[in-house]
């Protein structure tokens, strides 16, 4: 088992860096304003019918349009899911939903986090799930993309106040880099079988000879958006879980290269953008490396499961509870370390019925903010920003201003490099203890206890890091925990780009120095485990009392519980 977990671990590291390598060619003309061949000349005409100026913006500029363009989408969004009933391709006459709900999953799509309070087959109409849910799957996706684009000119550009245009980059990422991919996804799932079709659900007789619907939709084209973007939504309650979203070991291979495809892309053009390829490299060392360690951990305590079984007679100790036979332990867990390390939220089995340690892990991936490749975009913004932590914290070991890059990181960037790392801690904690403190929150709890507080914490860090998946368990469908979360997602998705937009405008008014003996090389081996540490200890200090009243204290009670029934 150990050598199939460590090979299926290296095919799937192998053949997404392969695919990224690829995809960043584009990604990185796209950053440097590089004219695309064929579309360079269609651009000019696309401007003018939208009315859309090419000038460059200024931080401040670039940040009021992705705000501005994110905040209609969800207005609109919002009247789309209220107004449902009342619009077209709706064959099973679904009503519309109620205004805490629908804010709560406005929020959630446009904030590229995805939670879903509902059951997608029997609350969504067709209309909803192609006009309303799948174009922010594409918006918010691309929010993430322009954000790290306009940071990483920070860093390339010397001596400027500009960052790009927010207007240009969001179409340009939409159309030459999101919708040609999800084409090619969706033909591909297509291909093992998910459906594609506006057809009204299809009525069949089960075996016990009882009448059923069966539910069908447009769920190929939402699905590869979904994956690509980092989104998660799901067509259907049971997510990727569900044999039409997720049909083969093929599919699931694929989904999960196409989670982590943009953000590792995005890092190799990372180093080609600023002058040294050896950066992006560094970046995706310290990501593998944590990365291999935790589907490790899953697969190891999804592997030794519950250690009741053995003296009750049982033959293995593995725990294929909430699992699906199709898939087995590896590739679940691999998937469960995939979307949670990425800011996607997809699931293709149930975390509530992962191991107390193999649900830990998903947790703390989490709540270090999603930086072990992470979301489109946003996984590599979070990234830079310990990284800039990185460097100060060795800068003052050595006595010297800290630099990256050849840029001299002032007090003002580490400032908004601390207010964007405690925004997500902040959220999680308070948000956690106000609803363990309230009797509205408490009222959702279905697994009173260790595990109740589990499922709370899941919530919550998966709301504030725009992840999106959940503990079961937990009934959220209320307006308390819809409001709740809708102000965590939102906080979580902007309280972050604020800072990150505003150190890219520092930064590109900077000139590039030379590097110098006292420079700190921010590649090789020495970096990799500064920055890792620096990870871990921020990640430990901030999460393990929260987590010790969770998870820990779960595992240590049903180790003990084993303990007092041995003989």
């Amino acid at each position: 088992m150990a050598a199939s977990g460590f090979l299926l671990i290296a095919s799937f590291l192998l053949v997404l860096f392969i695919l990224a390598k690829s995809v960043s060619a584009l990604l990185v003309k796209l950053i440097l304003d590089v004219p695309v061949p064929v579309m360079s000349k269609i651009e000019p005409v696309l401007w003018r019918l939208m009315g859309c100026t090419t000038e460059e913006m200024s931080w401040k500029r670039y940040l009021l349009a992705i705000i501005g363009i994110n905040f209609l989408g969800l207005i609109l969004l919002f009247i789309i899911l209220i107004m449902q009933a009342r619009l077209p391709l709706n064959p099973q006459l679904l009503p519309g939903l109620s205004w805490d709900l629908a804010l709560n999953t406005a929020v959630s799509f446009v904030t590229n986090t995805n939670w879903q309070a509902y059951s997608g087959e029997t609350t969504m109409s067709y209309f909803s799930q192609m006009v309303g849910l799948s174009v922010q799957n594409f918006v918010s996706a691309a929010t993430g993309i322009a954000v790290i684009f306009a940071l990483i000119r920070g860093f390339a550009r010397q001596s400027m106040t500009t960052l790009g245009n927010a207007w240009v980059d969001l179409t340009r990422i939409t159309l030459y880099i999101l919708l040609p991919i999800s084409v090619i996804l969706a033909l591909i799932f297509i291909s093992q079988g998910t459906p594609q079709t506006l057809n009204a659900y299809q009525p069949f007789i089960s075996i016990e000879g009882v009448s059923h619907l069966l539910p069908v939709g447009p769920v190929a084209s939402q699905e590869a958006i979904k994956l690509l973007g980092t989104n998660g939504g799901g067509f259907f309650n049971a997510n990727s879980a569900h044999p039409f979203e997720n049909p083969t070991a093929l599919s699931n291979f694929i989904q999960m290269l196409a989670i982590f495809l943009i953000p590792t892309a995005l890092c190799f053009a990372f180093g080609e953008a600023v002058g040294d390829r050896r950066q992006g490299r560094t970046l995706l060392w310290v990501m593998s490396l944590i990365f291999v360690v935790c589907v490790a951990v899953v697969m190891w305590a999804e592997l030794n499961g519950n250690p009741h079984f053995m003296p009750l007679g049982a033959n293995s100790p593995i725990n294929m509870e909430g699992k699906e036979s199709r898939f087995g332990i590896l590739a679940t867990s691999l998937y469960a370390v995939v979307t949670t390390a990425a800011s996607c939220g997809a699931v293709n089995a149930m975390h509530d019925s992962l191991t107390a340690l193999g649900g830990m892990t998903p947790l703390w991936l989490m709540q270090i903010g999603e930086v072990v490749f992470g979301g489109v975009g946003s996984g590599l913004y979070g990234m830079l920003l310990f990284v800039l932590l990185t460097v100060f914290i060795a800068g003052l070991m050595i006595g010297r201003t800290p630099e990256y890059l050849g840029k001299k990181i002032d007090v003002r960037e580490i400032k908004m490099t601390a207010l964007a790392i405690l925004v997500i801690p902040t959220l999680v904690l308070l948000a956690t203890a106000l609803a363990m403190m309230t009797d509205a929150g408490r009222s959702g709890i279905f697994n009173p206890g260790i595990h109740g507080f589990s499922e709370v914490l899941y919530a919550v860090s998966s709301a504030a890091n725009n992840n999106g998946s959940a503990f079961a368990g937990l009934s959220t469908n209320t307006p308390f925990w819809n409001l709740l979360l809708a102000l965590c997602m939102w906080v979580g998705r902007f309280g972050i780009i604020i800072p990150v937009l505003a150190i890219a405008g520092l930064l590109v008014r900077k000139k590039s120095q030379a590097a110098s003996l006292g420079t700190l090389p921010t590649h090789g081996a020495l970096f990799i485990g500064l920055l890792t540490g620096t990870l871990l200890l921020v990640g430990a200090l901030t999460f393990i009392p929260a987590l010790a009243l969770g998870p820990v204290a779960e595992h240590l009670s049903l180790v003990n519980n084993l303990i007092t029934r041995l003989p």
